[in-house]
């Protein structure tokens, strides 16, 4: 099968289509809009009308366009950056440029086709206004952070403004919560994964709301490592000659993923007893309180994915591990 690599920036995006002889056909600077879709649509079906569509995941820049692609019945895959960026590196490739970008992505959806991979499903318009939702909160709460710091050492002339903005943030935040719990409240599908993940000690209505944001449909992973590797809380052994190095996570996987994991991961370490045992057992063992926590935070993977494919909560005598 035949990829064409997308690299996505907010105004534009570059396609380039792989040919033969290591020669590339690329067109540069679409729009990012509508007009520029159909651009793609035109140049697809002119040069390759079969291929499939390959980018990263760049935050909100790429969701308009995959879905446009899907709803115009082209396959798209999306990949973390991290791994395209791991390939590049292995691929020994040192330019960054956007067209550079986009070839190398066609290049690593090439490399990927004796894997199953798994076409792009767009989320549903409630996961989209719910994603929309808790990336406000999120950034009015670091806005809030913010604010504090800069009240914490500013001069007495402008405390009073700055206490001021931390109210109306306060107020904001306040606003924008009561509307992520409504949503989800309204939406059955949402309110039956939130009651699953709550059920699981550790996980509160934040936390939920945000992996709900972050993790969508799983029916786009084929089992629990691909979530954990998602995280980038797999394994990464280095190792050199006859030298055997420490195990480390991959951190090739999404950073903010790991983020809104820790914060349950180290509540479940206290107070959800299969991630207590395990913790302790490891801590016994003179682990690091680092290789302790992502341990948790795989182990807390591995709970969510139960309940949400299973259906059941978490029971309260649920057997330690």
């Amino acid at each position: 099968m035949q990829f064409i690599g997308i690299d996505a920036a907010k105004a534009t995006f570059d396609i380039a289509l792989p040919l033969s002889h290591g020669k590339y056909r690329t067109k540069a600077k679409l729009p990012n809009t509508p007009k520029g879709f159909d651009e793609l649509l035109a140049w697809r079906a002119k040069h390759a009308p079969n291929a499939a569509v390959g980018m990263e995941a760049t935050g909100i820049y790429h969701e308009a366009l995959a879905q446009a692609l899907v709803e115009a019945g082209v396959v798209v895959h999306v990949a973390n950056p991290a791994r395209v960026k791991a390939f590049g590196q292995a691929e020994g490739m040192r330019t960054k440029t956007d067209r550079s970008d986009a070839k190398l992505i066609a290049r690593f959806f090439e490399a990927q086709r004796s894997e199953k991979l798994h076409p792009y499903v767009p989320p549903t318009p409630s996961e989209v206004k719910l994603r929309a939702l808790v990336r406000r909160r999120d950034d009015l709460q670091e806005m809030l952070q913010m604010e504090h710091n800069r009240l914490d050492v500013a001069d007495i002339s402008v405390q009073q403004g700055i206490k001021d903005v931390i109210r109306t943030l306060e107020e904001q935040i306040k606003q924008v919560q009561k509307a992520i719990e409504d949503h989800i409240d309204n939406d059955p599908d949402l309110r039956r994964r939130h009651q699953l993940l709550t059920s699981i000690p550790g996980v509160g209505n934040t936390s939920s709301a945000q992996l709900l944001a972050m993790l969508g449909d799983l029916s786009k992973y084929s089992d629990v490592r691909q979530v954990v590797a998602h995280a980038g809380l797999n394994p990464a052994q280095r190792q050199s000659g006859n030298y055997e190095g420490k195990c480390r996570i991959s951190r090739v996987g999404d950073a903010n993923f790991r983020k809104k994991l820790y914060m349950p991961a180290l509540t479940g370490k206290t107070h959800n007893p299969t991630l207590k045992s395990f913790a302790d057992r490891l801590s016994a063992k003179g682990k690091p309180f680092k290789v302790v926590m992502c341990a948790v935070m795989r182990k807390l993977i591995h709970l969510i994915w139960g309940v949400l494919r299973s259906g059941r909560p978490i029971e309260p005598d649920v057997a330690l591990a």
